[in-house]
């Protein structure tokens, strides 16, 4: 209430209720924000206020850069935060610029109770799953605390003869002294995903090809090998009852290997199929440091805030493929030829380096009715990349052997916020900001032809613009939201040059621009049925295109409206039983710019049921969602016309036993 912001909270008794396994299985349940693959896939991804969202730009504890490009499963996690809009000054700039939104996760913590957690699942067809959480708390005021999770789940899920596996160990420390706080966390995943749902491109189809089965591989033979190593650490130090310092770091590295076998269908959804290795090893290494303090001067309350920033990232790939193509279908898939390459390692492709320093004042009047915030981030990224050779490694294949630097960027930008929130009642606050995103800008080519008349210049990070205004209420069991936004973001483009029209001229003149109405409720309708609900409506165009080439189109990828309802109830006639259902639409999405081709909207409906009770003074906690439950068949589709399968009927079933 108290924030000029849209934002979510999504507790770790939701995820246990949906048996949830990723970020995305979470946050699908508010209509501004949709997954843009599905279970079974490479990794999560997101669309947050029509942008996109990738999972390499989720932070966790507040740090950006350490999580996976393919998912974070949800067995260590606590919390997922979701700031709906850009969030560059609140939470700085994760490696990839999302400005649609952000999303953090919060590392679990051992509570007050002791806590020894058994819980068995089963889910798809044959996946069967067993996790162990343990929390203490220890010393003579209990202000040390140790959870430990494991997991381990495996067998064929959601696609016919796939595998989800996944092996997870995590380790989380934490202080709580009078004045001090510390927490220490050390995680470990290794995954192997067999037949998983791969994305393909509809873009160069004439029409949109009908919906294959959802349970079947498209690119038999697809394959992923994952695994993180994650190490993270905090301090707070309050100094007084006013002022508080703080300081994160974190260390991480991701990799993964693909058998990438891939092809484009048209509108029959024949395609030619061909093969491909794709590895990649991401190593990175964040901080923050900073200090919040409040103070006043005469009648006027000050919250001020402090904060520096770093990150760095280096990515590295390995890359084979075959030029050999099999005629391959949607609808009765054939694998691609195998590769017979050795796989090699991994060569240096970006590094990629940022830091910052951002402030923050938020100041209270007449006796906390008003606040106004006011602040600024100066934002440094240095950016450099590599090039690859390629060489042929066997017949008809060919793979990177070196790789060579290529072109360096680094530049500087300030971002402002101004946010206000006026309470005209103690139970409802108006609010309104403007804020910015930074997404990292370019060195313009100077090996173009025609050339660019700005040839070499370095063009700083540019900024996606929101305005956005809304009201919250909290009627005490219901919280309700209203907000409209608008989003601006910058695209490259070029133009004739105006010195010399033998030449052009390179910048950020393209425009994306989104506008939306979001309505939110959730809380307790009456004792014992929980809602949530919400509504997303947004017109998402292209207001300055290269050109003027589908000017004023619909943006690919962006549904005008979503639609969110969910109820969970607690029977009265049977003590610890508990029935929830979920309704989960999106609109028909344009995948072309020029808005000749749309895959079709879609309804899907998930159920469930929980029952707690006790087995020999045990308690325990069963239960059952069914996803899905019509087995209703759909594309998700993201920008460039890129799509997935949705979730086929999926039911998952689990025993929870606390000792």
């Amino acid at each position: 209430m108290n924030v000029p912001f849209s934002t979510t909270n999504y507790t770790s008794e939701l995820i246990e209720n949906q048996q949830a396994q990723s970020v995305s299985d979470v946050v699908m349940n508010d209509a501004s924000v949709r997954p843009l693959t599905a279970r079974g896939g490479y990794g999560d991804e997101f669309q947050i206020r029509g942008f996109t969202l990738s999972n390499t730009d989720v932070s966790i504890n507040g740090l950006y850069g350490l999580a996976p490009a393919t998912r974070i499963p949800l067995e260590f996690i606590e919390r997922i935060e979701v700031l709906k809009g850009p969030g560059a000054l609140t939470n700085g700039v994760g490696p990839s610029g999302s400005v649609g939104g952000s999303i953090n996760v919060v590392t679990k913590r051992a509570g007050d109770v002791p806590l020894t957690r058994l819980t068995t699942s089963y889910m798809g067809k044959a996946n069967f799953g067993a996790h162990l959480d343990v929390g203490r708390r220890f010393g003579q005021d209990n202000e040390w605390g140790i959870r430990v999770n494991g997991l381990v789940r495996g067998g064929e899920g959601t696609i016919d003869g796939g595998k989800q596996n996944l092996n997870l160990g995590s380790l989380g420390l934490d202080y709580a002294g009078g004045r001090t706080r510390w927490s220490l966390d050390a995680v470990a995943t290794d995954g192997k995903t067999e037949n998983y749902r791969n994305q393909t491109s509809l873009a160069n189809a004439s029409s949109v090809p009908a919906v294959p089965d959802p349970r079947t591989a498209i690119y038999p033979g697809a394959k992923l090998k994952d695994s993180l190593k994650l190490v993270s650490s905090r301090l707070e130090q309050d100094i007084g009852d006013s002022t508080t310092l703080y300081g994160g770091i974190g260390w991480s590295q991701a990799k993964s290997a693909q058998d990438f076998p891939s092809g484009r269908p048209n509108a029959a959804g024949t395609f030619s199929i061909t093969n491909a290795w794709y590895d990649q090893l991401l190593e990175s290494k964040s901080a923050d440091l900073g200090l919040r303090t409040r103070f006043a001067t005469g009648a006027v309350k000050h919250t001020v805030a402090l904060g520096l920033n770093y990150m760095s990232q280096d990515s590295s790939y390995y890359y084979t493929y075959s030029s050999v193509s099999t005629a391959s279908s949607l609808y009765s898939p054939v694998a691609a030829a195998p590769l017979s390459s050795a796989h090699g390692s991994p060569l240096k492709s970006t590094e990629n380096k940022q830091h910052s320093i951002a402030i923050t004042d938020t100041l209270a009047f007449l006796d906390d009715r008003l606040l106004v915030t006011v602040g600024a981030r100066r934002q440094t990224m240095d950016y450099t990349n590599y090039a690859f050779t390629y060489a042929s490694t066997a017949a008809n294949e060919y793979s990177t052997v070196s790789s060579s630097l290529s072109g360096n960027y680094k530049a500087s930008s300030t971002t402002p916020l101004g946010g206000v929130v006026f309470k005209p009642t103690r139970n409802t606050s108006v609010y309104a900001n403007y804020t910015a995103g930074l997404t990292r800008g370019s060195k313009v080519s100077e090996t173009a032809s025609p050339a660019y008349d700005n040839a070499g210049e370095v063009i700083p990070p540019y900024k996606s613009k929101q305005i956005e205004a809304g009201v919250k209420a909290d009627w005490g069991r219901i919280t309700t939201q209203a907000a409209i936004y608008q989003i601006k973001q910058p695209s490259g483009y070029s133009t004739t040059s105006t010195t010399d029209p033998s030449k052009n001229h390179y910048s950020y003149g393209g425009e994306q621009r989104n506008r939306g109405l979001e309505l939110t409720a959730y809380g307790e309708l009456q004792r014992g049925l929980r809602l949530m609900a919400s509504a997303a409506f947004n017109d998402a165009k292209l207001t300055r295109q290269q050109g003027g080439a589908n000017e004023g189109n619909k943006a690919t990828g962006v549904p005008g409206h979503n639609y969110n309802l969910g109820l969970d109830w607690d029977t009265p006639w049977v003590p610890g039983l508990s029935l929830n259902g979920r309704v989960i639409s999106s609109s028909a999405v344009y995948i072309d710019a020029a808005n000749t081709l749309r895959t079709p909207g879609w309804t899907r409906l998930d159920l469930g049921a929980r029952y707690a009770t006790k087995l020999v003074n045990t308690p325990v906690v069963l239960r059952a969602n069914l996803e899905n439950v019509t087995d209703k068949a759909y594309w998700i589709t993201g920008i460039n016309g890129y799509s997935t399968t949705g979730l086929p009927r999926t039911l998952t079933v689990s025993a929870q036993f606390d000792f």
